[in-house]
């Protein structure tokens, strides 16, 4: 069927005046000249902590602004190509017009989405937790293979990440892995990637080639920020030090640098073991520590535990998003009805059409219960 340009870029530009009104890019302008000026003034430095957070306000603000107006212009391409193709009746211009006109709608709906995450930490950066659930070693190798799911999802993006703590599995895989993605409205995005994740497949690890069905969990919660009040009395954590260890328990650290950090009154457990001192090793778990203690305390104080990443049984009942490898190739969210037929690019880290299902879906939700 021959594609509609006028009314796709038409649909285009609508989206895009609904993406400038609620990102207010006036507002963005009026910051980014507020932050440049203070970022001017030499005695910023005097405070380094607050230089950086000022900068890197300054960057994000300015970046979003050049997403917004770079897209504008890639709309106003595509026009001109589609207007030139026309004119001279060039199926090849035509065909490539079409092309990027796929890639700009799927920008602009990526654009769209960032303007749906207005909760009060979804801009923040996120610590990402995945924990091997029932099925054994199948289970443990599917922990793996999720972690490499969303690092890769990262990479694609070019946003950084940092993996703080890794518990190896003894025969292959992960019992349990926490990362860090620090960019902004990572927590906004992956927030929805919460919950039990189901693999079916034909086990490696089986020598008679029987099907088998694993489960992992993945929490996501908000990185802690200065500016965040919860305070934790020492007598409340328990701290075990212990030696970092690699695949198979082999050791990698002839010292106690690994840091298992408990918050007694609630049970909270963090374990750290991927920086190089047990000092960095607790500052991560603190941090890691008092992130999952301000979620806590916040719904608490709303009533609202059931937006918690919670008690995740990963088993059978409760899963979100099935991964089939066999008898046939399928991936499909049970929440969002969104689903694809090639596992394969999911697993190499394209999930952002299930990201964005999932946000709009998480929307409708919200509203549903207003």
């Amino acid at each position: 069927m021959a594609v509609d340009f006028t009314q796709e870029i038409q649909d285009l530009r609508t989206t895009m005046s609904s993406v400038r009104e609620v990102s207010d890019v006036p507002k963005l302008q009026a910051q980014v000249e507020e932050l440049e000026r203070q970022s001017s003034d030499p005695s910023i430095w005097d405070d380094p902590d607050n230089a950086q957070k000022v900068t890197s306000a300054m960057q994000r603000a300015r970046a979003e602004i050049d997403r917004i107006t770079g897209m504008d212009s890639r709309i106003d391409d595509v026009e001109a190509l589609v207007e030139m193709g026309q004119e001279e009746n060039d199926a090849e211009t035509l065909a490539e017009a079409e092309r990027e006109l796929k890639a700009v709608r799927k920008a602009v709906g990526e654009l769209e989405v960032r303007t749906l995450l207005s909760g009060e930490y979804d801009e923040r950066s996120a610590v990402v937790t995945i924990r091997a659930g029932a099925g054994g070693v199948d289970a443990a190798d599917f922990a793996e293979m999720l972690m490499r799911m969303y690092l890769r999802w990262a990479e694609r993006h070019g946003y950084p990440t940092k993996v703080m703590d890794t518990s190896y599995a003894e025969e292959a895989g992960l019992k349990s892995v926490t990362f860090e993605v620090n960019v902004p409205y990572a927590y906004g995005n992956l927030s929805v990637e919460g919950g039990t994740h189901r693999l079916v497949r034909i086990s490696p690890f089986d020598n008679q080639g029987r099907r088998q069905t694993s489960f992992a969990a993945v929490e996501v919660i908000p990185l802690i920020e200065g500016t965040d009040s919860i305070d934790i009395p020492e007598n409340d954590l328990k701290i075990d030090v212990f030696r970092s260890s690699g695949p198979g328990g082999q050791s990698v650290n002839t010292t106690d640098s690994a840091v298992r950090m408990t918050h007694i009154p609630t049970g909270t457990v963090v374990s750290m073991q991927n920086e190089k001192s047990q000092i960095q090793n607790r500052a991560a778990a603190l941090r890691v520590m008092q992130s999952r203690l301000l979620l806590l305390k916040k719904a608490e104080e709303a009533a609202e535990r059931k937006e918690l990443a919670g008690d995740i049984k990963a088993s059978w009942g409760d899963q979100m998003r099935s991964y089939v490898l066999n008898p046939y190739q399928m991936v499909k969210d049970l929440r969002t009805e969104h689903e694809t037929g090639n596992p394969t690019a999911v697993f190499d880290g394209e999930i952002d059409e299930f990201i964005e299902a999932g946000v709009r879906w998480r929307i409708e939700q919200s509203r549903a219960q207003d």
